[in-house]
């Protein structure tokens, strides 16, 4: 019998199952919903068997580890080699307070540091700007100068350990602070390894914290690609980011459709700079989010491995196999986590970390309980950095690579976000490209619509969210929140101030009038940006220039 006939056959006794036995419990024991729906609002079928599985072909869909298409992942061994990076994301205060919560991290077994920048940081202005009042060291560290970065990272040796940033608009600038910082520790450039975000695609469609405009950003970019696949070889250049695509309501198919689209024009980007796809391919990483629904999460990683692999090799003609790697950090879903009985965000994170391992990411942060409520106190982020200890050695699923592939229900749900994906694929080409859709608002038409749903679902009870529309409680909040240094804000500005008196500003000026000059030529910037943090221009110093070069992007609204 051929596997066609087999599936037939199957088919067949599905619906003679339906009929008959299902019919009879269903006639005395109806299901508890009309319709069973994923996170995202997706429907899903009562059962999956092969006959659900349209022309599937094993080594067409699935293959084998660290080959294409990558669907199990792209190491051949995953964590039977190595576990996931355990990347837990901190920032707050003044450096020298987050210097402090990293080496607690790693004396707890962390094995990667991960930068949160405050806002002032994040839009490229000092700390003491007139903008930025009350924002100092809020939702992460307050980083100025390379002297900051020193002492973010004293006593931390950077060839050792790698780092991510989540910074965007002026990544560039606080990139050349952080490999300054790593030359000073007397590392050359080629031995330090780690991650910047440096999406600034995605800060349009979802997160907001943009400075220039398109082009020039775009620019900046592929300075850094270029940069870095000819001094920093071990750097990730881009972290492309669905993480903010999700917080800001999107659904997962989104998510995965967005991310890789913006990935896409990363890569014409590069290209169309000159530069030789495999030269920087290699380098490129994702960045996306791990919400509730357990197995729509694990569809969208495996998914995103087999497109981009295709897309690489076949859109772009990329040779290298490493150019085809997508290889991901995952951060647990911070919209999910609720204000109301914190300790029930222990056990969502948890089931959140579980889908990135069995989707196969390369880096995990988990979220604390108490982020709801504020920057998470020690014990807290404990408990967040032990639930992925937890999971890597008492769980099991480490065991044996991609355990959930072959289900029927999971390679459904892959090959169902696949098509998904190709179809927003089309849409965006339609519209002229992710550029023209972000001018014409279609990224964030797409995802008000999704939040707004997903909202109205919770407001008419739809879907349950423990604590919050049902299983609620009267309770005192008990649990204890992180306090910051009450002086160091004070303390931060006076060392700012004296950083500035003490410089050598003359050569400071010298090198920031370099820089002005060079925004007008298509030399790589990288050098020349540089060259400014060495000798102590601040962050805002550089932006500045940038932003007199360049412009400030203004969003065009949306009715």
């Amino acid at each position: 019998m051929s596997a066609a006939e087999d599936v037939q056959k199957i088919a067949a006794r599905k619906k003679l199952w339906e009929q008959q036995t299902l019919a009879k419990t269903l006639a005395k024991n109806p299901e508890m919903h009309e319709e069973f729906i994923t996170t995202s609002s997706q429907p899903i079928g009562r059962l999956y068997t092969p006959d659900d599985l349209d022309d599937w072909n094993y080594q067409d869909k699935l293959g084998f580890p660290s080959e294409f298409p990558y669907t199990r992942g792209v190491q051949p061994t995953m964590y039977r080699g190595r576990q996931w990076t355990m990347r837990m994301f901190a920032g707050f205060g003044t450096p020298e307070e987050t210097n402090q919560r990293y080496k607690y991290l790693l004396s707890h077994g962390e094995t990667g540091l991960s930068v949160a920048f405050d806002y002032p940081t994040l839009y490229g202005y000092d700390s003491d700007h007139e903008i930025c009042r009350g924002e100092f060291g809020k939702c992460g560290v307050a980083i100025d100068s390379l002297r900051d970065m020193e002492v973010l990272f004293d006593g931390i040796p950077l060839d050792k350990v790698t780092t991510s940033m989540t910074i965007n608009g002026p990544a560039a600038v606080v990139w050349a602070m952080y490999l300054a910082n790593g030359e000073r520790q007397g590392i050359p450039l080629s031995a330090m390894g780690g991650t910047i975000q440096n999406d600034i695609l995605k800060e349009y469609i979802a997160q907001k914290s943009y400075i220039f405009p398109p082009a020039p950003s775009m620019r900046l970019i592929v300075d850094t690609f270029e940069f870095g696949t000819k001094h920093v070889p071990r750097w990730n250049t881009i972290s492309i980011s669905g993480y903010h695509i999700r917080e800001a309501g999107s659904t997962a198919l989104q998510e995965l459709a967005f991310t890789l689209a913006d990935g896409l024009a990363y890569v014409q980007a590069g290209i169309d700079r000159g530069l030789d796809v495999d030269d920087f391919a290699p380098r490129l990483s994702f960045f996306f989010n791990a919400h509730n629904d357990l197995f729509e999460e694990i569809a969208k990683y495996r998914a995103a491995r087999r497109i981009w692999a295709r897309e690489m090799k076949e859109r772009f003609g990329a040779k290298n196999p490493r150019s085809w790697w997508l290889r991901f950090h995952t951060q647990t879903a911070g919209c999910s986590l609720t204000e109301g009985q914190v300790e029930n965000n222990v056990v969502r994170v948890a089931i959140q970390a579980l889908a990135a391992v069995l989707g196969g990411t390369q880096s995990l942060h988990t979220n604390s309980m108490d982020e709801a409520l504020a920057l998470p106190t020690e014990k807290a982020v404990r408990v967040a950095l032990r639930t992925q200890q937890i999971i890597a050695h008492e769980s099991g699923v480490t065991n044996t690579i991609d355990p959930l592939g072959g289900s029927y229900f999971v390679e459904w749900f892959t090959d169902h976000m696949e098509k998904g994906c190709y179809k927003y694929f089309d849409q965006i080409d339609k519209l002229g490209g992710v550029l023209a859709a972000i001018d014409k608002g279609f990224f964030q038409k797409e995802i008000a619509q999704a939040a707004y749903r997903y909202q109205r679902e919770i407001e008419k009870k739809e879907r349950i969210i423990v604590g919050v529309n049902d299983f609620v409680m009267e309770e005192n909040l008990e649990v204890p929140l992180l306090v910051m240094d009450p002086e160091g804000e004070r303390k931060h500005m006076e060392a700012l101030n004296k950083l500035r008196a003490d410089r050598n500003n003359s050569k400071v000026q010298a090198n920031l009038e370099t820089l002005r000059r060079k925004c007008s030529t298509s030399e790589n910037l990288m050098p020349f940006i540089l060259d400014c943090v060495r000798e102590y221009a601040t962050l805002g110093e550089v932006c500045d220039i940038f932003r007199q070069e360049f412009g400030e992007y203004e969003e065009s609204p949306i009715y």
